[in-house]
């Protein structure tokens, strides 16, 4: 395995998303990009909607041909039901400018399409490859201890090492800088399921977020695709996951299905022939988003809750970032990672936090489910929905708490 061995400008750890772009960038302006991954493409992930915002991130990467050929299911907003309530959010209608349309994808086939344009750009990526260690060898470059699925062992060095290795989290565990999240723990129940949606009224260019009837820390996504099969998954308060301990988790996704109104009523027919999947406790903060030779993108760094799909935009937005910033440092040019870097991925993290917080105390299903709302201000609303986090001409990203002050003036 001694051929395995070398000497990069970068090392990246994860083929996801924010691993792929990054790599594509760099590797695009020259430089010698190693990605290592654990798992063998195409493979099952979480996470298929995706937000406008992600196309001028792909357009960025010089991957969005390559996505539009895919064929993947067309979305222009979402929409949210809470027992005979309705309402939806076209996002072309939104207060930024930029796309207002995306695509609600398979991530096995996503993340395959984003990884081959990354090695057609001229990055080598590694399938069943896991890093093992972490080592500073002097001022400029650190050591990668790796080993394959035959247990063969090799080291490579690199200059910067960015970590995509999403909820594998490698550096974090291996440098010791997880921290508890702020968010309550919660676990989430998922799978894929051949829907048979025979509903008139459905429309399968939205995501369908559904509130549980009776307690609104409960909620679900039902996002179709263009073949007719669909992601369903439940969010549930580990405590009320714990009450049904007793059960398969299947079973707990089904019963809490059925609970729902627009939901249920859309998925009579469906067929469960998928395993079901289970995140706990996912919701994850770190020390630092950066080092002297690392840097963490996407859910590697910090993941917030999937309630509004904005796991693939931060990991692009983090990727793209990091990969103009090194490429920079490479150049010999002075950057500083906490302004370069860190401060403005945090701009929209922050904003969808809030968003996230405001979910969960109910202020913004207040503002969602309000009957009369102010176009205007919808307009802005749906702007952070579509993923534009970082447009701070948008008061409420420029100020995410105004969020609250909205919800109250909706309840008068």
């Amino acid at each position: 395995m001694n051929n395995l061995n070398g000497n990069f400008d970068v090392a990246i750890i994860g083929a996801g998303p924010s691993g792929a772009v990054a790599a594509a960038q760099l590797a695009r302006n020259g430089h010698k990009v190693l990605v290592l991954e654990k798992q063998h493409f195409p493979r099952f992930s979480i996470g298929e909607s995706l937000l406008p915002q992600s196309m001028e991130l792909l357009e960025q990467a010089g991957m969005l041909q390559a996505v539009v050929e895919a064929g993947f299911q067309f979305k222009n907003g979402a929409a949210f039901a809470n027992k005979g309530l309705y309402d939806f959010f076209d996002f072309r209608e939104k207060f930024s400018p930029g796309w207002g349309t995306t695509y609600q994808v398979q991530r096995a086939q996503f993340d395959k399409i984003l990884a081959d344009c990354a090695t057609k750009d001229g990055a080598e990526i590694r399938y069943g490859h896991a890093v093992e260690s972490y080592t500073e060898i002097d001022d400029n470059s650190v050591q990668l201890h790796v080993y394959d699925e035959q247990q063969n062992e090799y080291d490579i060095t690199a200059k910067f090492v960015l970590d995509a290795s999403g909820f594998g989290r490698v550096l974090p565990k291996l440098l010791n800088l997880e921290k508890e999240s702020t968010l309550s723990t919660r676990i989430s129940l998922f799978t894929h399921i051949e829907d048979r949606i025979g509903l008139k009224y459905f429309d399968r260019n939205k995501i369908l977020i559904s509130v549980h009837p009776e307690n609104n820390e409960i909620w679900y996504w039902l996002i179709p695709f263009s073949d007719g099969r669909a992601s369903v998954g439940v969010v549930l308060p580990r405590t009320i996951y714990e009450q049904h301990q007793h059960q398969e988790d299947a079973d707990i996704l089904k019963y809490f299905i059925y609970q729902t109104g627009k939901m249920s009523e859309s998925l009579t027919e469906a067929v469960f022939d998928t395993p079901v999947g289970k995140l706990a406790g996912y919701s994850s903060d770190v020390t630092q988003m950066s080092g002297k030779h690392f840097a963490l993108l996407g859910n590697a760094g910090e993941f917030l809750d999937p309630v509004f799909s904005s796991g693939v935009t931060i990991a692009l937005k983090s990727a793209i970032l990091a990969a103009e910033t090194l490429d920079k440092q490479l150049r010999g040019e002075q950057v500083n990672w906490k302004n370069d870097f860190e401060q403005p991925l945090k701009l929209g993290i922050d904003t969808f936090r809030q968003f996230v917080e405001g979910w969960y105390d109910g202020s913004l299903q207040t503002v969602i489910f309000t009957k009369d709302k102010n176009p205007a201000v919808k307009a802005m609303i749906c702007s952070v929905l579509a993923g534009y986090a970082w447009d701070t001409s948008n008061p409420y990203v420029k100020n995410p708490k105004r969020l609250h002050v909205l919800a109250q003036l909706c309840q008068k």
